[in-house]
């Protein structure tokens, strides 16, 4: 996965978050051009699963880079085509929502709708408790779009949460190499 330039995202799935960050310590450890985005709430939002402001200087420490956390700073991505894989994890269903909608209010949806106009793909790690209710219907219509992509997910709490699922970070990195050889990773679905 060398020479690649991968957009890292992060929303406000704050109990995930430090899943999250796990996994890009491991995608900093093999050298990959990194550049961090975080929604505006996690980028600004001290949580009791972390404080904000560490949380930031840590991701901006893996990645050699600031974090792209407004909408304006978010818009060249595509123009520039700065990137050849966007990856947001942890993905909200306010997130997914959005992305399948076409909304861009967020430094997030703004780098994913930035980056699709270049066709290339987006790789979404669900988190939210809300998956298989009234964000279903957006998660299927995101598998049925061009260059989206998703890191396997499955229910995590099925009898506390019946509704909540999430993605395993663990398979992230084999998800990029599988979306780069233009496969979706399988099974998707855990």
């Amino acid at each position: 996965m060398q020479n690649i330039k991968l957009g890292y995202a992060f929303c406000g799935s704050f109990c995930t978050i430090n899943k999250s960050l796990e996994t890009l310590k491991e995608l900093a450890k093999l050298n990959i051009d990194i550049t961090p985005i975080m929604s505006e709430i996690t980028y600004s939002t001290s949580t009791r699963f972390a404080n904000a402001d560490e949380f930031n200087k840590a991701v901006e420490n893996l990645c050699g880079k600031k974090i792209i956390h407004t909408v304006p700073a978010a818009e060249p991505i595509g123009p520039k085509n700065l990137l050849d894989v966007i990856v947001v994890a942890p993905c909200t269903g306010n997130t997914i929502s959005k992305i399948a909608l076409g909304i861009t209010d967020t430094s997030v949806t703004m780098a994913v709708k930035a980056h699709l106009r270049n066709n290339k793909p987006v790789i979404l790690g669900i988190a939210t408790n809300d998956a298989l209710g009234a964000t279903a219907k957006n998660i299927g219509l995101l598998h049925n779009t061009k260059n989206i992509y998703f890191v396997p997910y499955g229910q995590d709490d099925p009898i506390g949460k019946n509704n909540s699922l999430i993605c395993d970070f663990t398979k992230i990195p084999q998800t990029i190499e599988d979306v780069l050889g233009g496969r979706q990773i399988q099974p998707v679905i855990i």
